[in-house]
């Protein structure tokens, strides 16, 4: 007999939005590599748009270039992954750090300082990001544990899909949502109900009311600064199909009431989504594609030390194959730059380099 799916709806809209700590001045010496690093970090998740936060966990190598008033700073920084995906207002020094159990990923970083008359600057930075264990190294430490798969798994996203359409029969929501991003999705097998999904998921508020009878995945999102998020966990079983949908809500950054008769703004075009299924839209506060006349980008692509003698997969390939086909699927990326070896089942720390301003041409002498 198929059991009863519920819906449980978990409001977090009393979530209190700690300030950010101030940063320590940051000067071309060893001896404050931790202030660099911290800048670093905060840098990094301000422009990290998919995904989950991340904690800086080591600083392991630095070194300084220049003098006088005009220095930079090279630092190869160890960062953690948190529970906290990018949507949650929550400082990302709030959050929690994911446990051995729930399959912990780092990411290894290159940045880039400039400080010119005492003013540092992040220029540019280059992550590696991958689990820290394998699905074998998981499989000898806890036995039966859920692996962890592709982002892109097709009964995976068939889970959040379900999920979806049911969050969207909750009646007390003012407007419909679509999916805005898959942040996990784990896969295991019970004896009662077979291969199952436990999967998280983001959703996002749309224009179309409530009850309309347009398509929900024909809407449009409101503005990220105005749109209601909500963060999601659904189970769903491939024999008793969905089960529990728990979701946190997040309010929107821009709460200011439009004047009678006005319209909701309309946003710039996203860049195309890569992700199967999913609508092209970009998370909060997603800066200008490409500004100043090219896209941002990263300098070199080799792999950076690893942290604390955490040795990285061969050739950082992942280790899933799919349950039907045995063959990996294509890797999961969103980043304007391609990425080697990307893992699949995790969202990658995108290369970022400082905008390039173009020169203007000058006018013609006519």
């Amino acid at each position: 007999m198929k059991r009863l799916t519920v819906l449980t709806l978990l409001s977090s809209a009393l979530l209190l939005c700690s300030a950010a700590p101030a940063l320590e001045r940051v000067t071309c010496t060893g001896e404050n590599s931790a202030a660099g690093g911290r800048m670093a970090v905060r840098h990094i998740n301000e422009h990290h748009h998919h995904g989950y936060k991340f904690q800086l966990d080591r600083v392991y190598g630095v070194m300084g270039t220049g003098g006088g008033d005009r220095c930079n700073l090279h630092l190869e920084l160890g960062l953690l992954e948190t529970d906290c995906h990018v949507v949650n207002p929550k400082h990302f020094e709030d959050c929690n750090l994911r446990s051995d159990a729930d399959w912990e990923v780092m990411a290894n970083c290159t940045v880039g300082i400039s400080i010119i008359s005492g003013n540092a600057k992040i220029v540019d930075y280059n992550c590696i990001t991958r689990r820290v264990k394998t699905n074998m190294e998981m499989a000898m430490i806890y036995a039966d544990l859920p692996i962890l798969v592709p982002l892109n798994d097709s009964d995976g996203l068939k889970s959040v899909h379900e999920a979806v359409k049911k969050f969207n029969q909750n009646t007390t929501n003012q407007h419909y949502y679509i999916l805005q991003e898959v942040g996990r999705i784990k896969s295991g097998y019970m004896m009662v109900g077979g291969m199952f999904f436990s999967a998280q998921f983001v959703v996002v508020e749309t224009h179309c009311p409530m009850g309309s009878r347009i398509l929900p995945e024909a809407c449009k999102p409101l503005c990220p600064d105005r749109a209601h998020h909500a963060y999601c966990r659904s189970f769903y079983s491939m024999e008793n199909g969905l089960g529990d949908v728990e979701c946190d809500f997040y309010p929107p950054v821009n709460t200011t009431a439009l004047a009678p008769g006005e319209p909701e703004p309309v946003c710039r075009p996203p860049h195309p989504a890569h992700h199967p299924g999913l609508p092209p839209y970009h998370g909060p506060s997603a800066p200008p594609p490409h500004a100043g006349g090219r896209p941002p980008h990263g300098h070199g692509h080799g792999h950076p030390p690893h942290i604390g003698g955490r040795p990285p997969r061969p050739h950082g390939l992942p280790d899933y194959t799919g349950p039907h086909t045995g063959q990996i699927p294509p890797p999961f990326n969103h980043c304007d730059t391609p990425l080697i070896n990307s893992d699949p089942a995790v969202h990658p720390i995108c290369p970022w380099h400082l905008p390039y301003n173009r020169p203007q041409p000058r006018p013609s002498q006519s």
